[in-house]
């Protein structure tokens, strides 16, 4: 990753933030975003290397502006997603947000950066969800998002192999994130959980790190249009 010029959306917290700090490790030059100044001012002042800017992915005038910054990119992660608990994603107005941030939102960045990508010959690595493959009562529209995440993927990946840009995705299983810390206090439904994976624990956010730097590398140069479940081998059982 030296010297490359790595965006990633989402990336101040949980998920975002192990891989933001793998890539900036390994040599990348990385912009992270965030939806809310406060989560860009607390990035900062924790004295990352990294540069983080304030960015609502589901604006497609602070999309250009942000994006239209980059004299060059060379890979794009879009990380940034939300979830709602209890009984809201079944609300049209819950539903309609998580499908417009999840979904429309890793669109959105996919088009306005793909002129760039195309110029590098350069990568997209979308973030799905083991809930991409199974259905969820709980949470039907992040489900259904990650799920449209998924054939996103392949879709640009046949889309723009011509250009050059390769299009991959991972799929983190049960990670210990924010998203996930009301069942991981659930006593009951966490020991389900970890009953089920075979490496036997949760994940944690920097478990990510190695397949999302292998698919953006040149290793993977011949690697476009998969879907990489990162998961403990939770969805095999």
């Amino acid at each position: 990753m030296t010297n490359k010029r790595i965006l990633i959306t989402g990336g101040t917290g949980g998920i975002g933030r192990a891989l933001s700090s793998a890539f900036a490790d390994n040599g990348g030059l990385v912009t992270v975003t965030a939806v809310s100044q406060r989560e860009v001012d607390e990035f900062d002042a924790k004295g990352c290397k990294v540069e983080a800017r304030l960015l609502d992915v589901t604006d497609g005038e602070q999309v250009a502006q942000v994006v239209g910054q980059f004299q060059r990119l060379d890979v794009l992660i879009n990380c940034a997603g939300i979830i709602c608990r209890g009984d809201r994603e079944f609300e049209q107005e819950c539903f309609q947000q998580v499908v417009d941030v999840n979904l429309n939102a890793t669109m959105h960045m996919c088009t306005a950066c793909k002129p760039l990508l195309a110029d590098t010959r350069g990568c997209i690595l979308n973030v799905a969800s083991i809930l991409s493959f199974f259905g969820s009562g709980y949470v039907p529209a992040y489900s259904a998002s990650k799920g449209g995440v998924v054939q996103l993927t392949k879709s640009l990946a046949i889309a723009w192999a011509a250009d050059g840009i390769r299009v991959n995705a991972i799929a983190p299983g049960w990670i210990e994130t924010e998203f996930t810390k009301s069942l991981r206090d659930d006593p009951s439904r966490s020991r389900a959980i970890v009953d089920r994976t075979p490496l036997g624990r949760w994940g944690k956010p920097a478990d990510l790190s190695g397949a999302a730097l292998f698919l953006c590398s040149p290793a993977a140069a011949f690697i476009t249009g998969i879907v990489l479940s990162v998961d403990g081998g939770y969805s095999v059982t």
